[in-house]
């Protein structure tokens, strides 16, 4: 085991699968010579030349494209963007494209390329720096959604992103880059449609994904104090998610708590307390909880931006009152 940050994880994820095969290229907003707004692929350059790391112009719908007629041809694409919020600028050639050839041209074209980078409220980034893409792109056929969250997880779902033959959207949040942890030495993968489970326990599962893992993780202090057994899971895959983990969970707990760092409205949570209520409802004791970001822009002031996101102390108090049925 080697303590590695989670840029660096990702890095090795890519230099390793790009040492391993020809056909694996980056391409983006400074990945080449500058080696990466977060340094994802530093010094990749030097080992690898232009032609796989590929320093693209300002103009993420066409340089998307491209990498999607490069993955038809049998090339293995990763993007990066250099903030997820600009690949609105890229929705149609994601949804339309990437999402639908495989299955509009009949099985006749593969479409394996990774669209990663930073997303998610960081420390005073704006309202346009700030935002969380996840749910907006969930409801597109035909792709992969996964959150990483740790340095371990995030270098083995990279590589086996990279290695799956469909579109996977790889969301990596603003505020983990320098997370250290241990990671295993040597290849590893993990799978891509799998949650983990953070913490086993039996009175409440909690839900989260991303950066609100570790809220949840800060959380557990308190609400072990207060006398409880929570279940924590990391979705990790957004699309397709996990209902099997998920439903062992609820089955053993009976209450769900979801945390998330998406939108109230329409977000990650909006579908996961549909779907739970489909598959899992007698299951229940009362509603599911939703905590969720409130539904405006994000403040540029730190205070108001703190405002708006879940906090742990908000999570060691929702579970409080959901045990005690307050809520």
């Amino acid at each position: 085991m080697a303590e590695t940050l989670l840029f660096n994880a990702l890095r090795e994820a890519v230099d390793e699968e790009m040492a391993r095969d020809a056909h694996v290229l980056v391409m983006g907003e400074d990945v080449g010579h500058y080696g990466g707004s977060y340094k994802v692929t530093k010094d990749l350059h030097a080992k690898y030349g232009d032609w796989r790391l590929l320093d693209t112009p300002i103009a993420e719908n066409s340089f998307t494209g491209m990498a999607i007629g490069a993955a038809m041809t049998g090339l293995r694409p990763i993007i990066e963007g250099m903030n997820m919020g600009f690949l609105l600028l890229a929705f149609n050639q994601i949804a339309n494209n990437a999402g639908m050839l495989r299955y509009t041209s009949g099985g006749n074209f593969k479409i394996p390329i990774v669209i990663r980078g930073p997303g998610g409220v960081g420390r005073q980034l704006g309202a346009e720096h700030s935002q969380r893409l996840e749910a907006y792109f969930q409801a597109v056929p035909g792709l992969k959604i996964v959150a990483c969250s740790t340095p371990k997880n995030a270098k083995g779902l990279l590589k086996a992103a990279i290695r799956d033959d469909n579109p996977v959207l790889f969301f990596e949040h603003v505020l983990l880059y320098n997370l250290k942890e241990d990671i295993p030495e040597g290849e590893y993968i993990q799978a891509l449609d799998k949650a983990e489970i953070v913490r086993p326990g039996k009175d409440i599962t909690i839900i989260t994904y991303s950066r609100m893992r570790h809220h949840v993780v800060q959380a557990l202090k308190a609400i072990e104090a207060d006398g409880y057994d929570p279940e924590v899971i990391d979705l990790i895959s957004l699309k397709p998610i996990d209902y099997e983990t998920i439903g062992v969970s609820i089955k053993k707990t009976h209450k769900v708590i979801i945390v998330e760092e998406c939108m109230r409205t329409g977000g990650i949570a909006a579908e996961l307390i549909a779907s739970i209520n489909d598959r899992f409802f007698d299951e229940l004791d009362g509603p599911v909880l939703r905590m969720s970001s409130q539904d405006i822009p994000t403040p540029y002031n730190g205070v108001l931006e703190n405002l708006t996101i879940v906090q742990p102390a908000q999570i060691a108090e929702a579970v409080q009152k959901m045990m005690t049925r307050q809520i």
